[in-house]
Parts: C-alpha cells; structure tokens; sequence
C-alpha cells in the first residue's frame, strides 16, 4: 500500500472572512461615487416629486375613488347586481303568496269535499251527472271541430 500525500485530492480552501471585507473596503469608494451618480441623475425627479406631492395625492385619490365607485356600480356584488337580484327576489316573492293562495283554495276545496254534503252533492252532478229521482239530465253535444283555414300565401 502505497501512503504518500502526493496521490491524494488537494482539498478546497474555503476563503477567510478577512479577504471578503479587505475587497468590500477597497471597492467602497467605487460604490460611493457610483451611488453618487445615480442620486445626481435622480436628484430633479425627487425635486419635481416633492413639489408635485399634492397635486399627485389628490390625483391618486381621485383614481382610488373612482375605481371604488366603478366596483361599487359594477362589481360581483354592485348595485347593478343587487338590483337584478332584488327584483329576482320580489318576483320569487309574488309567485309565492299566489302559489300559497292556490294551495289555501286547493285546501278549502278539500275539506268542503270532506265534510260539506251541498259541494259533494255539486261535485257529484257536475262530474259523474248523477241525478236525483225525477229529475232529468239534458247534455249539450260537444262543439264540432273546425278546420284551420287554408293559408292562401304567395308560393315560391
């Protein structure tokens, strides 16, 4: 076997924290003078922003108004919305108290038919042509069916 330090894989140095500061130190006036350039360039933009402040807030709130007032009107619950559900809703409404006035006819028909003897007597008559003794049933013949009248349109 062969041990020698010579074969073997030199290993990686990681670098010494010493190193990273020692180039940031000397690279910082670089970076100053950069930041210094970039703040000159921006300088007048700061000033006209600074000076433009008010007029650029009341700008700001009068689009954040009006985007309010659009998503009020027209938004997934706006008033556009609610309106067309509100009249949805009064219509659900109406067709209820005239289905719950139905079934209360429906209801007193159904206990006249159960205990009143005159509405059973009616019912009896009108439908089934019963008859008391005596008395004589007449029945109207059903009215003859008529033809469409012919369509006398211009043929092509």
């Amino acid at each position: 076997m062969d041990f020698r330090l010579d074969k073997l894989v030199k290993l990686r140095s990681l670098p010494r924290p010493e190193a990273g500061i020692r180039a940031m130190v000397n690279r910082a006036p670089e970076a100053e003078a950069l930041a210094d350039r970039a703040l000159s360039r921006m300088r007048p933009a700061f000033a006209w922003m600074y000076q433009a402040r008010r007029r650029l807030a009341t700008g700001l709130v009068g689009v954040a108004t009006a985007w309010m007032l659009f998503h009020v009107m027209f938004g997934a619950n706006g008033m556009v919305v609610y309106r067309q559900k509100r009249a949805d809703y009064q219509q659900k409404e109406k067709q209820l108290q005239e289905l719950q006035k139905e079934n209360d006819n429906y209801s007193s028909q159904i206990k006249a038919l159960q205990t009143d003897p005159e509405t059973i007597e009616k019912e009896a008559r009108e439908q089934l042509h019963y008859a008391r003794p005596g008395e004589v049933i007449y029945v109207p013949p059903a009215p003859a069916a008529t033809a469409p009248p012919a369509q006398r349109s211009a043929q092509k």
